[in-house]
This record gives structure tokens, C-alpha cells and sequence, in this order.
């Protein structure tokens, strides 16, 4: 007899509800697209000028021009593969699909590792332009503490399940692109010097071959936060469209910008031979960590001020977003990691309460402040190229393997320009820019000593990890987009 007790006249009933599914809604058109990614890619001019700079010195135009036709390939390829497997993980879930576990596992870890970087090196610059409000704060270890404050609060926003809002970012994006437009426009007016920038290069001595491969190399933290163009691809209204002509245009805005930018700094500041006799800019002498006030600092007398003032608020702003955005980025990396069995329970677990993977969070804040304390934004730079490169090597490779061994996949976004191999259509730009991005990752490795010794330890750790979580489980789960494949086979 049931212990239910039929309800009375008038008493409400609850019936339970069928359980439903619920999607990303495909809400972004061309311009929602193109202003999330130039939101993060956009935001690394502010620190990766001059880091560059430091190494290419007057071919730094040049180097970061060869870097944004990378740029433009791998962002293709992301394209494909996301608008093909819409989930979480970049890379990664590239890679979980075309080849294994274990080449997965790696490159989701180097890109966790780019994500913590993102983290840092953008909540460290924040630091450094708010020097212009509270100039104690521009010296170590002042701004490294300024960093993990940044760092740790938006940990506890983020523990707390609060998100910025979507409508904001856009507007401080918009304003931040016409900022920078503003300031080409003034240097093209003002300052730019061709003679200036010829005289600036100095063959095989300024800089030397080993210099310029370092400068090409480390070029890459300029496009910082890359893989945003493809983490949208499930919220895209008509990704067929839309995801091409946002990368487009985001590589345009981004090249055209990075150019004049550079030409404007190295006009301002030329290379010239120090007392020591090093090839050198004041660019990076005097504004290594904050290159944009030192371009607003060679802006007419009149507008100096307004000008500056308007760059540092702007700059903490939006490197504040881009710390932000880095912290989504590993906390969603490891909960797909954690759905693929490459990191412990413990690790990816999302929490109940505020629905995040919490101890993801809180872990890779830790990391994250460590790396900020050191006060070296070099270092931060090799360890984003570190593993930057190698999971875009992965990624353009994934695509391809994809391409032979599932050419039937559906794919909404195809990339353009292919050969075709025993009747599989290969992406030239997926072949280019695969083979590019693992020479340079080689010179990566052999150019930047602390890079590569933090880089393969992070790797060796992460291994580590995998492997003892691995041996405690006892099956390995069918994704779901095998058990679609085989219930599509049976049919």
C-alpha cells in the first residue's frame, strides 16, 4: 500500500518533469565573434611589444608580421575543428578524436600551461600600467605583488560562480580597438620615420641570427588567447559564415595594428649601440613591461597627458578581463580533462554549490601567483611560446589526421585551399602552419634555457599525474561522440 496519501481539493501538485537538454544558444553573429577574440588577442599588444622588441629589435615589424600570417592559419584551423566537434578543450579534443589519450593529454596540458601563463603575465602588466596611478607599484616586487592581488580575486569571483558581463567586455573592446587606432593614426601622422626604421636594422648584428630566431619565437605571446576564435564556434549564428569572416577580421584589425604600433615605437625609440657596446631601444629599457605608455609618452606635449592617463586605465582594464578570461580557460580546460580521465577527480571536480570547478581554480591561482612573483616577464613569455607552438602543432595536425581519417565528419566550417592525397582534401595552410609552428617550437627549445627547463618539467609533471590517475581507473569511458559513431555503424 503506498504511504502517499491522495492529495486534497485544492492542494498543488507537483509533477516531475521530463529532463531536458540544454545547448550553448547560437546567439553571436560576426560582430560578437570578432570582438571576443580581439578582446583577448588584442589585449597582449600591451606587454608583447616589447617583448619582442627586446630580442627582434628593428625587425620587430617584420617578425610580427610573419607571426600574424601564423596567426591566420592556426586560427583556420581552430575554426574547422570546433565548428566539427563543438565541445570544450581546443586542441585537445583535436587531438582525444585523431589520435589518442596520450597525445590529447599532452596537448591539453601545455595548453593548461598557457592558460596559467595568460593568467600571469597579463595580471603582472596590469600591475605595471597602474603604476601610472600609484608609481610604487612599478617596481619589484610591488607590481608582482599588485599581480597576485589581481589574480587572487578574481579567483574568489570566480569560486563564487560570478561571471563579467558579455555586454561590457564588447563595449571595452570597441573602446580599447579605437584607442589603438587613435594612436596609429597619431604615429603615422607624427612619428613614424621610415629612414629611421631602415637604419634601425642592422644585419646579422642588430639583431643577430640567434636574436632574430628568439624574436620569432617569442613573438607568439603577441596573439595570446588564440583559441577563444574557436571556444565560440557552438554560440555562432551560421558558423559556416560567421567563424571565417570573425578570424578574418580579426586578423586584419590585429596585423594592421601590431605593424604601425611597432613602426610607431621603433620611429620613437631607434635602435642605437649603448656604452657597452649591445644593440639596444629604449623602448625596452625604459618601457619593457608597459611599451604603450612609452608610445603615449612621445605623443605631443598637448595631448600627453589625456593620452597616458586614457592608456593606463584602459590597459588595467582590459588586462584584467584577459587575466579573467585565462582563469575560465584552464578552469574549463581541466573539467574537459577531467571528463576524458587525464586529471584526478579531485582536480576537474565541479563543485555543487557554485557549479566551477573550484580546486581547479584554486590550484592554478597558486601557480599562477608563483610565476607572478618572479618578476620576469621574459620568463613568462618563453613558457606561453613553450607551449603555445606545441599545441598548435598539435591542432593543425589533429585537423589533418582528421581530414584522412574521417572525411565524411561534418564539418560546417571547411577550410579553404586543399590538395587533394588519394581522395583526402589536405589544408594547405593546416600543412604550412604545422610545420612552422613545431620549427619554431624547436627554436623555442633551443633559445630560451629557462623555457625550455620550466617547460619540459611542467611537462614531465603533468605526465606524471596522468599516468598515476590513469592507473586508477579501472575502464576507460566511451566519449559520446564514439557512442554515436558505433550506434551509427549498427544502423
Amino acid at each position: 500500500m503506498s504511504d502517499i496519501l491522495p492529495a486534497k481539493p485544492g492542494d498543488r501538485v507537483f509533477r516531475p518533469q521530463r529532463s531536458k537538454h540544454f545547448h550553448l544558444k547560437r546567439v553571436l553573429g560576426v560582430s560578437g565573434l570578432f570582438s571576443a577574440a580581439y578582446g583577448n588577442v588584442g589585449s597582449s599588444i600591451y606587454y608583447g611589444l616589447g617583448v619582442v622588441a627586446m630580442s627582434a629589435l628593428g625587425m620587430t615589424p617584420p617578425v610580427l608580421m610573419i607571426s600574424g600570417v601564423l596567426f591566420l592559419f592556426t586560427a583556420l584551423t581552430y575554426a574547422e575543428g570546433t565548428t566539427a566537434l563543438p565541445e570544450a578543450g581546443g586542441s585537445g579534443a583535436f587531438a582525444f578524436r585523431a589520435f589518442n589519450h596520450w597525445v590529447s593529454f599532452i596537448a591539453s596540458w601545455v595548453l593548461m600551461l598557457d592558460y596559467i601563463v595568460t593568467m600571469s603575465i597579463s595580471a603582472f602588466s596590469a600591475a605595471n600600467y597602474l603604476a601610472y596611478f600609484y608609481p610604487v607599484i612599478g617596481k619589484w616586487p610591488a607590481n608582482s605583488l599588485g599581480g597576485i592581488v589581481v589574480v587572487v580575486v578574481l579567483a574568489f569571483v570566480n569560486i563564487r560562480g560570478v561571471q563579467a558581463s558579455t555586454r561590457l567586455n564588447i563595449v571595452l573592446v570597441l573602446v580599447d580597438l579605437f584607442t589603438q587606432v587613435s594612436i596609429v593614426v597619431l604615429g603615422v601622422l607624427m612619428i613614424i620615420n621610415l629612414p629611421t626604421l631602415i637604419h634601425n636594422i642592422h644585419w646579422g648584428v642588430a639583431p643577430t641570427m640567434n636574436q632574430l630566431l628568439f624574436g620569432i619565437s617569442i613573438s607568439m605571446i603577441a596573439y595570446t588567447g588564440i583559441e577563444t576564435v574557436s571556444n565560440l564556434g557552438s554560440e555562432a549564428r551560421s558558423p559556416e559564415k560567421s567563424i571565417p569572416r570573425a578570424v578574418l577580421l580579426v586578423f586584419v584589425a590585429v596585423i594592421v595594428l601590431y605593424a604601425f604600433l611597432s613602426m610607431t615605437a621603433l620611429s620613437a625609440y631607434p635602435v642605437y649601440q649603448n656604452a657597452n657596446g649591445q644593440w639596444v631601444t629604449d623602448l625596452t629599457q625604459k618601457f619593457l613591461q608597459d611599451p604603450i605608455m612609452g608610445i603615449a609618452n612621445v605623443m605631443p606635449a598637448a595631448i600627453r597627458p589625456a593620452l597616458s592617463f586614457w592608456v593606463a586605465f584602459l590597459a588595467v582594464t582590459i588586462l584584467i578581463i584577459a587575466t579573467n578570461a585565462g582563469m575560465l580557460g584552464a578552469s574549463r580546460l581541466a573539467y574537459s580533462m577531467g571528463r576524458r580521465q587525464q586529471l584526478p577527480a579531485a582536480i576537474s571536480r565541479i563543485s555543487p554549490r557554485s557549479r566551477v570547478p573550484l580546486n581547479a581554480i584554486f590550484i592554478f591561482s597558486i601557480i599562477a601567483s608563483g610565476l607572478i612573483a618572479t618578476g620576469r616577464i621574459t620568463l613568462l613569455a618563453d613558457l606561453y611560446a613553450f607551449g603555445a607552438v606545441l599545441a598548435y602543432t598539435t591542432a593543425h595536425a589533429s585537423i589533418i589526421a582528421l581530414r584522412i581519417k574521417e572525411p565524411n565528419l561534418p564539418r560546417p566550417f571547411k577550410i579553404p585551399l586543399n590538395i587533394h592525397i588519394k581522395n583526402r582534401e589536405i589544408p594547405i595552410t593546416a600543412v604550412i602552419g604545422g610545420l612552422a609552428t613545431f620549427i619554431t617550437w624547436f627554436i623555442v627549445v633551443y633559445t630560451h634555457p629557462i623555457g625550455r627547463i620550466v617547460g619540459f618539467s611542467w611537462l614531465a609533471i603533468g605526465l606524471l599525474i596522468y599516468y598515476l590517475s590513469r592507473r586508477k581507473k579501472s575502464r576507460t569511458p566511451t566519449p559520446g561522440w564514439q557512442v554515436e559513431r558505433d550506434k551509427q555503424k549498427e544502423l
